[in-house]
């Protein structure tokens, strides 16, 4: 059985971009199955998983998808949802 490829949303690579600019260490982790976050990061010495939704759509195309919510209930330590820069960076400690 194939997988489907993964849906990557319009802002990630500004995203990545900005972060390793910054001086963090990404790992694009979109293509995973079984809702997995879109990226890691690292930074500072910590790791942080990220999910990436595209904050210029509609709330409603935001949304975790079934899988997610799955995973994220499952998980037993932090992951974060971000729409933009600004978010990711204060995910990380770039910003207050």
């Amino acid at each position: 059985m194939g997988r489907r490829k993964a849906k990557v949303d319009d802002n990630q690579s500004e995203i990545v971009d900005a972060l390793r600019k910054a001086g963090c260490s990404v790992t694009i982790t979109s293509g995973q199955a079984d809702g997995f976050p879109d990226i890691v990061v690292g930074f500072r010495d910590i790791n942080y998983l990220i999910e990436i939704k595209d904050g210029s759509k509609v709330p409603s195309k935001r949304k975790l998808t079934p899988d997610q919510v799955k995973w994220h209930k499952r998980w037993n330590g932090k992951a974060h949802v971000v729409k933009n820069v600004t978010e990711a960076f204060k995910v990380v400690g770039l910003m207050k």
